[in-house]
């Protein structure tokens, strides 16, 4: 496996700006891309593309690195062909994995991570590199032809993971109960990335930093947490 991805649990933390989190870990995964793609289809807060590309590239800028939204292309696939890094940003995974069924992007993504092109993806974009998007904390506000995501990772992935409150009153599903309904069809584990948190994977290789760390879930076994800086490589080897 030659792929390089860096994927966010979330895009920003509570009291910090846009990527301030982990900014230096962004300029050194990147380095020495000149020039990154940006897709903002999943519109969080249904901003517009070119608010969410400004917000973006203004962010990216301070980091000596140079972004351009995928709607400003002519085409979008020659667009992804042609790119030096990927980032897809974050919002409702729903409409962000319609939105790349409708382009055609899935399988040119694919390919080009593949062949070793970086990808970052932040939330909604982390949750598209799974095999599906059916760990997801978003409303279905739209369908997309498919559950089936990018499949860049053997797992799947779910942002802002929150932990049960044992002090909560709170009677709904917590979201290990949600992740283990998941487990009751699914086979494939789920990383459960708290805010701050985020996988680099470089080859064979998945180390797990931010100091919020994760838990993960495997059917039949029970959750395991694991610590900034722990080396998951083990999931690459995992099959649905």
């Amino acid at each position: 496996m030659s792929s390089r991805l860096l994927l966010l649990s979330t895009s920003t933390v509570h009291g910090s700006g846009y990527l301030d989190y982990c900014a230096d870990d962004v300029a050194d995964f990147l380095k020495p891309v000149p020039h990154v793609l940006f897709i903002p289809y999943a519109r969080p807060s249904g901003i517009s593309h070119a608010e969410y590309t400004k917000r973006a590239r203004e962010r990216f800028g301070t980091m000596g690195v140079e972004l351009t939204g995928i709607d400003q292309a002519a085409d979008a696939r020659s667009a992804v062909r042609e790119a030096a890094a990927l980032f897809i940003g974050g919002g409702n995974t729903f409409l962000l994995l319609r939105e790349l069924y409708t382009a055609g992007l899935l399988e040119i993504i694919r390919q080009r991570v593949a062949g070793g092109m970086p990808y970052m993806g932040a939330s909604a974009g982390s949750n598209v590199a799974g095999l599906t998007i059916g760990t997801t904390n978003d409303m279905p506000i739209v369908w997309p032809p498919s559950s089936d995501a990018l499949g860049l990772v053997p797992f799947n992935i779910n942002p802002h993971y929150v932990d049960p409150d044992p002090e909560s009153t709170h009677m709904g599903e917590t979201r290990e109960t949600r992740i283990k309904e998941f487990h009751l069809v699914n086979r494939q584990p789920v990383i459960g990335l708290r805010e701050g948190a985020w996988l680099r994977i470089e080859a064979d290789a998945v180390h797990l930093e931010g100091a919020a760390g994760a838990r993960l879930f495997r059917q039949g076994i029970s959750p395991a947490d694991f610590e900034f800086d722990s080396r998951l490589d083990f999931l690459l080897e995992t099959n649905r």
